[in-house]
């Protein structure tokens, strides 16, 4: 310290104030410029003990304010584990989801190839029933001329598509007499496809087990 304090010359007693009760520790050197040194050395008392109050506020401030960043600092910590937390929750959600996308693609695509061969076994019972038909309405016709000796089974006026109702021979598929010979007439397909939407779903089931049995 500088000549005036080392020299133990108390100086006036008017106009000090008392400061708190301070805690001295001898096992820490501190170095200072010989420039402030003089500088203390040279300072009015209540210069001095302004200074000195002012750096205890100070000290205290920053050590208040370290104390503040420091539970920040664990806040932040807390709330980082807690987002890498729902950063793996997510990603753990994310694969799971994705692993489910496959499977109902895979599902989708497994209903709808059971779904084309149920078209095409749909397909194949149309063609059976019209067949059926065909060959029903021929052995009508072969019986006719085996028991009429007169009936030709050649006559194109023979039609697997007509009926007579009332005396009247009608196209089944229109539902009307026939006017001239060159009237467009319906398919056996479509006359089975009008028979087919027409009928119910469980009869529709009975026939396509009848004729393609599991």
């Amino acid at each position: 310290m500088g000549a005036g304090l080392a020299s133990g010359v108390k100086g006036p007693e008017a106009g000090l104030i008392e400061l708190p009760e301070t805690t001295v520790r001898k096992d820490i050197e501190i170095n200072v410029l010989e420039t402030l040194m003089d500088s203390i050395d040279n300072m009015e008392p209540k210069a001095l003990v302004k200074a000195t109050v002012e750096f205890s506020n100070n000290v205290d401030k920053h050590a208040e304010e370290k104390e503040a960043w420091k539970k920040e600092k664990e806040v932040w910590k807390t709330e980082r584990k807690r987002l890498a937390t729902w950063r793996v929750r997510c990603l753990d959600y994310e694969e799971k989801l994705y692993g489910r996308i496959e499977e109902l693609e895979a599902d989708y695509d497994d209903i709808k190839e059971k779904h084309d061969g149920l078209k095409g076994d749909l397909e194949d019972l149309k063609s059976c029933i019209i067949q059926e038909h065909i060959n029903g309405f021929q052995k009508g016709v072969r019986q006719a001329s085996f028991f009429y000796e007169n009936v030709d089974v050649n006559d194109v006026r023979f039609d697997v598509n007509k009926d007579v109702v009332d005396g009247v021979l009608i196209d089944e598929a229109e539902s009307s007499p026939e006017e001239d010979g060159g009237r467009r007439r319906s398919t056996p397909m479509l006359v089975v496809t009008r028979w087919w939407q027409r009928m119910s779903r469980r009869r529709q089931i009975r026939i396509f087990n009848l004729i393609f049995p599991i």
